[in-house]
């Protein structure tokens, strides 16, 4: 049986919905964020060291990491679907934007949130003024116009493809759901109608909505 260690508004969410997808057994783990800090319990230490979520648990074999564990049930349970043929360009698009998600969007995405809170965070009054100037300069000249960039490209693929490996559902797609909709969370999406009109077919899957259902409602932080 596999187990998912699942961090409530995570990363973990996907892989419940890629579970569905496959339609494999599974049973949830329910880990809740620290309400002062969002980090996740130190109980997730127990399961795997860094503490991070999503990780599953499928009989010996404990695994990380949501690039990793997508490859992994796809390779291991998908039967040949949700990963296109090797000798297809499809593959090239499936392993690129598979590692993309967290290897170039994500990135900036948590940055981003980063320096947002430290705008706001508890400070003595006289260094607020420099932390506002430090993280406005940062999101302004550093991060929002690589941020722009990387959307950009996500939106001309996807004008051009209905999924991010061409025209069928793969690992590639469930990646990538996370961090555009945070960035969606985050950003008005009428400039970008590709990627609004990916998460809102991906959001409207029965697998993702069953997903939802038992993993609980996904509130992405910073949103």
């Amino acid at each position: 049986m596999i187990i998912v260690h699942h961090l409530e508004h995570s990363r973990s969410q996907r892989i419940l919905w890629l579970l569905e997808e496959l339609e494999l057994p599974y049973e949830i783990e329910h880990y809740r964020r620290d309400p002062n800090t969002s980090l996740a319990p130190e109980s997730l230490r127990r399961i795997h060291r860094l503490g991070k979520s999503p990780v599953i648990s499928d009989g010996d074999t404990v695994l990380a990491e949501s690039g990793a564990i997508i490859e992994y049930l796809v390779e291991r349970y998908g039967d040949g679907r949700f990963k296109p043929d090797p000798a297809s360009r499809a593959w090239l698009d499936y392993v690129y934007w598979l590692h993309f998600a967290e290897g170039s969007l994500m990135p900036l995405l948590v940055m981003k949130l980063v320096f947002g809170r430290v705008a706001t965070a508890p400070m003595p009054f006289f260094a607020k003024p420099i932390a506002r100037k430090i993280s406005g300069r940062m999101n302004s000249e550093f991060l929002q116009p690589r941020l722009q960039d990387q959307l950009a490209l996500v939106e001309d693929h996807l004008a051009r493809n209905t999924w991010f490996a061409g025209d069928d559902l793969s690992g590639a797609d469930v990646q990538m759901s996370f961090p555009l909709q945070a960035a969606a969370s985050r950003a008005n999406l009428d400039a970008l109608p590709h990627i609004r009109d990916f998460i809102q077919r991906v959001e409207a899957r029965p697998a993702y909505q069953r997903g939802i259902e038992r993993g609980g409602p996904l509130q992405l932080l910073g949103a």
